[in-house]
C-alpha cells in the first residue's frame, strides 16, 4: 500500500508542478454501492492544458464485504481439516483509482463524463471460528481496469452533487492466507493436500467483475 500511495502522491506533485497555473482542483466524496456499502474520495484535476482534452481523477475507496468467500472451505484450503467452532465472517477492501474523463452528450445528461483507467485493489477476508481456535485472514491484491459514466447537478458556485456509475474487472492474482498461498500459475506456497488455485479462487471472494453505483458531493477550489 506505501507504493502505491507514493506513485499517487508522484503523480499528484507532478502534474502540479508542469501545470500549476492551468490546473482547477475540485474533492469529491461520495458513498454507495461497490461490491457492498463503501466509501470514497477523490482529487478532480482539471483545464490541465488548453490541448489535453481530459480531466484526470485520482481516488481512493474503502468498501466493506459481507460475504467474504466460504469459512468451512477456507480453513480447509489454508489452514486445516478441523470444523469445531462457529464460523463468522467480514471483509473489506482498500482501493486506488486513476481515471481520464471526458465529456460526452449521452442520454439527454447536459454534463455527463466517460471515464476510464487502472484499478489496483487490497482484499481481506476475516474468517474467525468462535470456539474453534481459529481466526484468519486471507488476502490477495489485484490490477484491474474500469470504465464509467459520472454526471453532476450544480447546487451553487462551488458545490456540485453527482452520480457515478461503473463496472471494473480485477485480473486474477495470487491468494494468501497463514502460511500458504495459491497462485493462477499453480506455483503454490504450502498447498495442503492436493488443492489449486481454481479451489482458492472457488472458496473466496476475491475481486472479479463488480458493478458500481456512488452519489455524492463534489468541491471546486
Amino acid at each position: 500500500m506505501k507504493k502505491v500511495l507514493a506513485i499517487v502522491l508522484f503523480l499528484i506533485v507532478a502534474f502540479n508542478a508542469h501545470f500549476a497555473r492551468a490546473i482547477d482542483y475540485k474533492l469529491e466524496t461520495s458513498a454507495g454501492y461497490s461490491g457492498g456499502p463503501g466509501i470514497h474520495f477523490n482529487t478532480l484535476m482539471t483545464r490541465i492544458s488548453r490541448t489535453f482534452p481530459f480531466k484526470i481523477r485520482l481516488g481512493l475507496g474503502y468498501t466493506y464485504i459481507y460475504n467474504p468467500g466460504k469459512a468451512l472451505a477456507a480453513r480447509k484450503i489454508f489452514i486445516n481439516n478441523a470444523t469445531n467452532g462457529s464460523p463468522e465472517k467480514h471483509g473489506y477492501t482498500w482501493e486506488f483509482n486513476f481515471d481520464l474523463m471526458r465529456k460526452v452528450n449521452w442520454f439527454d445528461l447536459s454534463n455527463a463524463y466517460f471515464y476510464g483507467g487502472p484499478r489496483y485493489i487490497l482484499f481481506t477476508g476475516n474468517f474467525n471460528f468462535v470456539d474453534g481456535n481459529e481466526d484468519f485472514d486471507i488476502t490477495s491484491k489485484h490490477w484491474g481496469v474500469g470504465v464509467g459514466l459520472a454526471t453532476s447537478f450544480p447546487i451553487n458556485k462551488k458545490l456540485a452533487m453527482f452520480v457515478n456509475g461503473g463496472v471494473d474487472y480485477f485480473f486474477p492474482s495470487t491468494i494468501y492466507g497463514h502460511d500458504t498461498s495459491y497462485s493462477p500459475d499453480n506455483e503454490n506456497v504450502n498447498p495442503r493436500e492436493d488443492f489449486k488455485y481454481k479451489d482458492a479462487d472457488a472458496a473466496i471472494n476475491q475481486p472479479k467483475l463488480r458493478f458500481n453505483f456512488l452519489m455524492g458531493l463534489r468541491y471546486s477550489f
